[in-house]
């Protein structure tokens, strides 16, 4: 048998006075709604459940019973507060899903949407310019991810592959690319960084001897923005 827990709007003193039928104002110490219930079911409660808190559903009993603990996104470092049981599930901990998206692309560990020529462009830039810093897929200047940025240039690269130009997975997907890639440009804009697109449609295997061609072209835009400053 469920037992309905109850905080009385009368006093326990005051229970006798009722018959068994009688309906007596209960309220909820979760929802604070008040209800109607019995006088011999309220009896029966308080003789078997000795509790300060009570609640009027088990529902609004496992609400009072869920435990918020203090957490500090992954990713960003921002603290708030995570149900502890799924905490304990979920040891990493991120505030939004932009930052669950940046750490997981960034960790990943099987599977990857950036591409090859992109990670060999990862490695090879730094090496080249070891007095620039390099932002690699990062999100945090312009809310959206950049394939490489160089703050001290004001200077960004996108590596725009088959998708961004044909409808690989369809054409709702492609427009959705599209549009994207957009509202990234325009966004640079906003924040007077300049972006080049990099078209890498034909490379469709990654060879090191291909690579070469994108290497050229960016080094080249970096050289001469070096130059002019």
């Amino acid at each position: 048998m469920c037992i309905i827990y109850i905080v009385l709007l009368i006093s326990i003193d005051q229970i006798s006075n009722y018959k068994s039928m009688d309906l007596l104002d209960v309220k909820c110490d979760s929802c604070q709604r008040v209800f109607k219930r019995r006088q011999y079911r309220l009896k029966s409660a308080l003789k078997l459940n000795n509790q300060t808190k009570h609640y009027c559903s088990s529902k609004c009993q496992g609400i009072k019973r869920i435990t918020k603990i203090k957490v500090e996104c992954k990713q960003c470092g921002s603290e708030f507060f995570k149900v502890a049981s799924q905490h304990r599930k979920h040891p990493n901990s991120f505030c939004n899903r932009s930052c669950f998206g940046t750490y997981n692309n960034t960790h990943k560990t099987h599977g990857c949407r950036i591409s090859k020529l992109e990670k060999y462009l990862h490695q090879v830039l730094p090496e080249k310019y070891q007095d620039l810093e390099f932002h690699f897929n990062r999100k945090d200047v312009i809310n959206s991810e950049l394939d490489i940025y160089i703050p001290q240039l004001k200077l960004a690269f996108e590596i725009n592959g088959i998708f961004h130009y044909e409808p690989i997975y369809g054409k709702e997907k492609l427009t959705k690319i599209q549009n994207n890639d957009n509202r990234k440009f325009q966004a640079c804009l906003e924040h007077q960084i300049e972006l080049c697109i990099i078209d890498s449609s034909e490379l469709r295997y990654f060879k090191k001897e291909k690579a070469q061609k994108y290497l050229t072209i960016i080094t080249n835009i970096i050289d001469l923005k070096l130059a002019s400053t």
